[in-house]
């Protein structure tokens, strides 16, 4: 079982006794000891105990992170009036690859390179306005949103608005996720 060899290591990287995480689960230093070194195997039950007590210990169980822990507060946007080449120019010089698209704070739509590239290579492209070639606006969530669930919304769209009592207030991209959640798990150690 993976799970136990990682106990020992995980009770180790946390400087936890052997004495204290077998007082916190009710068994002997003895038990704990053998089931550390593989030479008997816990209960499911007395597995989860373990855990629970080491994840509490580690800080994974609270509090989550949320979208406001990762989103990017500076939030670029294009308005549906605007020329193909005034959003080119403001993707590039933020190398965004993709800008919501927002009319006096109301979201309408979104604009991704690849549909900025299409309509460039139209004949006619001096003469369309992003509104022309506006995609699916992107999902808004509250600040509070859980940030676990945001890999399945960010699978589905390129980005997640954040909002706070219906105010735009961040963007939140796949590269934001990743960058959250480099080398860690979406819950947070709490502070203090």
């Amino acid at each position: 079982m993976d799970t136990l060899s990682e106990i020992r290591r995980r009770r180790t990287a946390l400087g936890i006794p052997l004495g204290e995480l077998a007082r916190a689960v009710d068994r002997s230093d003895a038990t704990l000891s053998r089931i550390e070194r593989g030479q008997i195997r816990p209960s499911y039950e007395l597995v989860q105990q373990i855990l629970s007590y080491l994840e509490t210990k580690e800080g994974l169980t609270a509090p989550k992170l949320t979208v406001a822990d990762l989103m990017n507060r500076t939030l670029t946007s294009v308005e549906s009036a605007a020329s193909l080449s005034t959003a080119a120019q403001r993707m590039e010089s933020g190398a965004f690859s993709q800008l919501p698209v927002i009319d006096e704070g109301r979201v309408v739509g979104a604009l991704s390179e690849s549909a900025l590239l299409r309509a460039l290579a139209q004949a006619n492209a001096h003469r369309l306005r992003v509104r022309d070639v506006l995609e699916t606006a992107y999902p808004v969530v509250e600040e509070g949103f859980p940030a676990e669930l945001l890999p399945p919304l960010l699978g589905r769209y390129a980005a997640v608005l954040v909002s706070h009592r219906g105010e735009i207030r961040g963007i939140v991209t796949k590269s934001d996720l990743i960058r959250g959640l480099r080398g860690t798990s979406l819950r947070r150690k709490p502070e203090g």
